[in-house]
């Protein structure tokens, strides 16, 4: 150091030792690299100054300058003064390279001009420093004005000072210097002293003191001299301007930079004017390296509550630099700050640094100060703005009565002072508030919130009155989803009651956003909504929780009819049977046996466009990730369904998703071979492996937090554990002998279990990899209570309970809850209509999760599962619509008949179990005698009368019977199995006449009259037998390809035929040959029939489509399809499986996916009728069309009935 400069600090000693407070002196100085964080020791105030100048003198001239410039930038100008003289002088060619490329030319100029150090936590935002050199750079030599704007703590200062650190832009642009001057909120004796003081800063070297200036007019005089002639081609910065007029001291024809929360703020003076915008808000990964930096620590070894700390933070810099600091002070107190922060106590984030405000309230309530007062009531109106939502500039107008111009302008004044964000969207203008501001503004006002939101209720209902916004209106999506919102905010009950429990609110709003958001409102405003009862929110919430993967496809369903389905008890039931009975035109239907239906599931959901192959919980059960064959993965709201996260995480099929123990990471494995890390928040990808060889199948973490191991197994029958703190792979395990499917921590994570295509489960010791047990568990599904079928076992996934004690074992559509220390079943359930992909608990053990190919998400209670009976009925019954009566004969759990009356869903009568599975069933016409065929073989006649437990006749054939009828007459019965022949029985008598001519499988027959029936064949064949005598009396070369439905027209002179071939072809009897050949159908057309008047012809195929015929033309009168269908979705939900048309020939009801009515003149869908499952095989009608009897896959039986309008 200069002893020049030494005399000056020991003269002054005893002043700066009594005066100065050194922890933010010292901050500047260590940012500026004179200081070491060493150097800085914890000790009394004088004690530490005294400190700070021993330290000093035994430095070069850098620390002096520091220390000088630390004084003034903290307010000691006075002791600054003191040491002015003693600044050393700078030799231009003095440009040794310091560590970070600065010369120290570059870095006198900076400190001798006033220009702040970098904070001690420094992180580089190069965008923005960037941006803001361009601007400088358009100055080149001409005066003007570079604005760098945005709103409090958002690091407009931090980052100017460091783009005036780049060596290239001083030497090239500003050689002359650059004078920094911090203004803040001045009045104009402030300004008088900040302008004296800078003039006298230009002039410290100068030969002549001269005076002070007197007055502002005579200091913009000086100071326009001074920076003409002494420093031309310098900078002048001013940090902090708040008021226009305080510009007009400083526009002397230089080249100025200023900070500032108000963009117009240069409105006032002339010149070349740029603008630099500072957005409010850093990454995630931003605010955790500041942290770390100041508490000096790596970001993984920052304890938990720091990721909800820089969230609660919203990105703003100051917050999360004024956090970091006290935690460097205070390193214990993580969970006390964040809990300030949850709770908006924003006077305890004291000040911690150099910032200007004492608080961060105080930071923020300045800038609303200067408002005019006329704004200051509509900035307070602002106070109940949702978070993260841009606002429409309508709905202000709404709220303030006033013409969008009017509006425009007022919110204008808050955008150009940065307290308030606008976004240009076409001709329209939305509008936000930073989180921060939004917090603040809640805070401020928080008495007077309840008053705000009933103000804007108000205004909507007078706006609107008994309407509601239509699509068309920029206002509409913003009072859909948050008119709720504020009704709430406004303990408006009744209000919120009657809206809320609307279908037609219900309807309006899951049309436009779905149903989840409406799902959470329920949840988060059950506290109002339940004050009278809970029963009503319940119901509504149940409705939606349970038929929102429905309510969010196209075409829309009819949300009446949905209504309609649910119990008599459900508020719902009763606001759509009271809107049924208004809207007389429309075509509803009542189910009228649902009271013996049961649901398990809790919420189901529809995330993806395709099948979904997993989904998991987080541990604390308030997300939901999920990922499948779209690519994607998804991460939702475990209450709701509604989105939080959309990643498109890989170049195949997502085939596993897991969350991390902590829930901070999400994991995903697919197709490519590829697994990968991904953080759960912000949707970025951490890590990659790629050492499996072929598909990876699953992926798990382990259930301890911070022990970050991960599970995967893959078709390269291996199982490998990864440990990501250390990123590689730890373990490999070898036993499987075919793909493994899926693997799973035992919860306390000292086992693995897996599964595999071999049939097995298999469990091993997580640490060594060694195997402990096999389970032989695809016997079972293959024994379960359903027939076997070609289709092999696979054993998809399986899922651990809390306790251990338990595994959730998937397999088709299928799930079992397995006890593992005794291998017995503990519950088996139904719900999904196509197979099952994933079931995984929650942390608790209270539900489960599953996914599937029907592109749903199901959430199931646990307790529901255990308590419900797995009784089912088989798809294949027959139904007699009898005296008004329907009576129903159905296989239930395959070894029992049922006669249940559909009226009153009561079993009449029940046989024992057989002891082979029931594969048929019939009823005769008048209801005297049953019949069902076996898998075995074997038919047995009964008498309903007898209840069923004396069998009347046994008969048997070669194999598996398929088809059984009784003539007309009662004492014969028409069977048909899986080959070629048809038997005729006359049980009464013993007799049997075989019916041979058919070269393969019979695939159905039906009865007409005079004693002959009409069978069809895969053969391609159509047969027309006389029953009596067993000979065949016509016979019809029909199609290249098997027959797969027939139909005969009520004049009888006319049959049509359906192949595989994807035709149909209309008959004549009388000429045995082809009248029409129906061409247009894209796939096998399964099923048709004659209208009762015999002009139509109705068939469907297996791309969901029907057409309607005109009989005598040929010609193709309609095709019936909805107007739009989600992507990949098949018209009628899968295959049409079967048709009936009304009396009058005007309706037509099908069976599919689910049953759909339409109107035959135009084509038209009348109404939807969704099953719980699918693959409807057929529907039954009654003769006056009223009634409609069906059984899904799933085993649940409808009966449904016209709905009946009253008075």
């Amino acid at each position: 150091m200069d002893v020049k400069s030494r005399n000056y600090l020991l003269m002054n000693r005893q002043a700066l030792e009594n005066d100065i407070k050194t922890s933010y002196i010292m901050d500047h100085m260590i940012s500026d690299e004179v200081l070491t964080l060493q150097e800085e020791e914890r000790n009394t105030q004088k004690e530490r100054a005294a400190m700070l100048i021993n330290i000093i003198l035994t430095k070069d001239n850098n620390s002096y300058r520091s220390f000088y410039n630390a004084l003034l930038h903290e307010g000691y100008r006075d002791l600054a003064v003191l040491l002015q003289d003693g600044i050393p002088a700078v030799s231009s060619g003095n440009r040794k390279s310091s560590m970070d490329g600065m010369t120290s030319y570059v870095k006198t100029i900076l400190c001798e001009g006033g220009v702040p150090q970098r904070p001690v936590v420094f992180v580089t935002r190069p965008k923005l420093v960037d941006a803001i050199k361009k601007k400088l750079y358009c100055l080149g030599s001409d005066p003007g004005w570079v604005t760098v704007y945005g709103m409090a703590g958002c690091g407009k200062t931090v980052l100017t000072a460091e783009a005036l650190r780049d060596p290239q832009l001083l030497e090239d642009y500003f050689p002359g210097g650059v004078h920094w001057i911090s203004v803040g909120k001045q009045d104009k004796a402030g300004l008088l002293i900040k302008l004296q003081n800078l003039c006298k800063r230009l002039e410290h070297d100068s030969t002549l003191s001269q005076r002070p200036p007197l007055n502002i007019e005579e200091a913009k005089d000086r100071l326009r001299l001074l920076m003409l002639r002494k420093y031309p081609r310098s900078l002048l910065v001013l940090d902090d301007i708040w008021d226009s007029w305080v510009l007009k001291a400083f526009d002397n024809q230089c080249q100025v930079l200023i900070t500032s929360r108000d963009r117009s703020v240069t409105d006032a003076v002339a010149g070349n004017k740029y603008e630099v915008h500072v957005e409010s808000g850093l990454a995630h990964e931003k605010g955790l390296e500041i942290l770390s930096l100041f508490v000096n620590m790596k970001i993984s070894e920052l304890p938990e509550q720091a990721n909800s700390l820089v969230r609660e933070c919203k990105g703003s810099p100051l917050v999360i630099s004024l956090i970091g600091a006290l935690l460097r002070d205070f390193p214990s107190r993580w969970e006390y700050y964040l809990r300030q922060l949850q709770n908006k106590q924003f006077k305890r984030i004291r000040k911690s640094s150099s910032y200007d405000y004492e608080a961060l309230d105080e930071a923020m309530s300045i800038s609303v100060e200067q408002l005019d007062d006329n704004y200051k009531d509509y900035y307070k109106d602002l106070s109940i703005l949702p978070k993260d939502v841009k606002v429409p500039t309508k709905v202000l107008c709404i709220l303030w009565d006033m013409e969008t111009e009017e509006v425009e302008d007022i919110l204008q004044e808050f955008v150009n002072k940065s307290l308030l964000f606008c976004d240009r969207n076409g001709k329209s203008f939305h509008y936000y508030l930073h989180d921060l501001q939004l917090d603040f503004l809640t805070e401020k006002n928080r008495n007077q919130l309840q008053e705000l939101h009933k103000n804007i209720v108000n205004q909507y209902k007078k706006y609107y009155k008994l309407n509601t916004p239509v699509l068309s209106q920029e206002d509409c999506m913003y009072w859909y989803n948050f008119l709720a919102y504020h009704m709430a905010g406004a303990k408006m009950q009744q209000e919120l009651c009657d809206l809320m429990f609307s279908l037609d609110w219900i309807k309006a709003k899951t049309e436009l956003v779905g149903p989840a958001h409406l799902i959470h409102e329920y949840v988060e405003y059950s506290s109002i909504l339940d004050q009278k009862d809970t029963t009503v929110r319940e119901n509504f919430q149940e409705f939606l929780s349970l038929n929102g993967h429905l309510l969010g496809r196209q075409p829309f369903p009819d949300i009446i009819q949905l209504g309609l389905c649910q119990p008599e008890t459900s508020e719902v039931y009763q606001q759509a049977k009271l809107h049924a009975q208004r809207e007389t035109g429309t075509f509803y239907l009542e189910w009228i046996n649902k009271k013996s239906l049961k649901n398990l599931s809790r919420l189901v959901v529809r995330p993806h466009r395709d099948a979904v192959y997993h989904a998991c919980f987080s541990k604390d059960r308030q997300r939901i990730a999920s990922c499948g064959a779209d690519k994607t993965l998804q991460v939702f709201k475990a209450e709701s369904g509604e989105r939080i996260l959309e990643i498109n995480a890989h170049d195949d099929e997502i085939l596993c998703c897991a969350f991390s123990a902590d829930g901070e990471f999400v994991a995903t494995c697919s197709s490519d071979k590829k697994v990968k890390v991904w953080n759960s928040r912000t949707g970025q990808c951490r890590c990659i492996y790629e050492e499996h060889s072929e598909q990876v199948n699953c992926c798990q973490f382990n259930n301890k937090s911070g022990q970050y191991l991960l599970a995967t197994c893959s078709n390269d029958t291996f199982i490998k554990i990864w440990d990501l703190n250390e990123k590689y792979c730890r373990n490999t395990m070898i036993g499987h002998e075919s793909s493994v499917n899926h693997c799973r921590f035992s919860p306390n994570d000292e086992y693995v279990a897996s599964c595999s295509t071999d049939g097995t489960v298999k469990l091993w010791e997580a640490r060594s990899g060694n195997e402990l047990k096999s389970i032989e568990i695809k016997d079972f599904f293959k024994n379960a209570d359903e027939q076997p079928d070609d289709v092999e076992v696979l054993v998809k996934c399986c899922s651990w309970s809390r306790n251990g004690n338990m595994i959730l074992v998937v397999a088709k559509n299928k799930l079992l809850l397995w006890n593992i220390k005794s291998l017995s079943k503990v519950a088996y359930c139904r719900g999904h209509t196509s197979w099952v992909h994933c079931v995984t608990f929650s942390p608790d053990g209270s539900s489960f999760l599953t996914s599937s190919d029907d592109q749903t998400i199901r959430i199931w209670e646990t307790k529901k599962v255990c308590k419900s009976s797995d009784a089912v009925l088989k798809s294949d019954l027959d139904v007699m619509f009898h005296n008004g009566e329907v009576m129903i004969l159905a296989i239930y759990n395959h070894k029992n008949l049922q006669l249940i009356n559909g009226n009153t869903d009561n079993v009449i009568m029940q046989t024992a179990a057989q002891e082979s599975p029931i594969s048929c069933c019939c009823l005769s016409e008048d209801l005297k005698f049953a019949a069902f065929g076996q898998e075995s073989g074997t038919i047995k006649v009964l008498n309903p009368k007898s209840d069923f437990k004396t069998s009347r006749k046994t008969f048997f054939l070669m194999t598996s019977v398929q088809h059984c009828r009784f003539t007309s007459d009662c004492q014969t019965l028409i069977l048909s199995a899986h080959y070629s022949v048809i038997q005729v029985w006359n049980w009464q008598l013993g007799e049997c006449v075989f019916l041979r001519g058919h070269k393969e499988a019979i695939k159905d027959f039906r009865l007409l009259e005079s004693s002959k029936i009409l069978s069809w064949s895969f053969d391609g064949t159509v047969k027309v037998w006389n029953i009596t005598t067993g000979n065949p009396e016509k016979d019809f070369a029909c199609h290249g390809g098997a027959v797969l439905s027939c139909a005969v027209s009520p004049d009888g002179s006319k049959f049509s035929s359906a192949s595989a071939d994807k035709t149909a072809k209309i008959w004549s009897f009388e000429s045995s040959s082809v009248l029409h050949e129906l061409k247009d159908h894209e796939a096998c057309v399964r099923c048709c029939t004659f209208s009762p008047n015999n002009k139509l012809l109705a068939t469907g195929d297996d791309k969901g489509e029907i057409r309607i015929w005109d009989v005598l033309t040929g010609a193709l009168l309609h095709f019936c399809s909805p107007v739009t269908v989600d992507e990949g979705e098949p018209t009628h939900g899968g295959w049409v499986t079967d048709l009936s048309f009304s009396p009058d020939s005007k309706m037509l009801v099908s069976s599919g996916g689910y049953l759909k009515w339409w109107n035959v003149t135009t084509g038209e869908s009348l109404q939807t009728f969704y099953t719980n499952g699918t693959n409807l095989k057929s529907i039954h009608v009654s003769p006056n069309f009223k009634v409609y009897v069906t059984v899904d896959n799933l085993g649940i039986l409808y009966v449904l009935q016209k709905f009946c309008y009253m008075g």
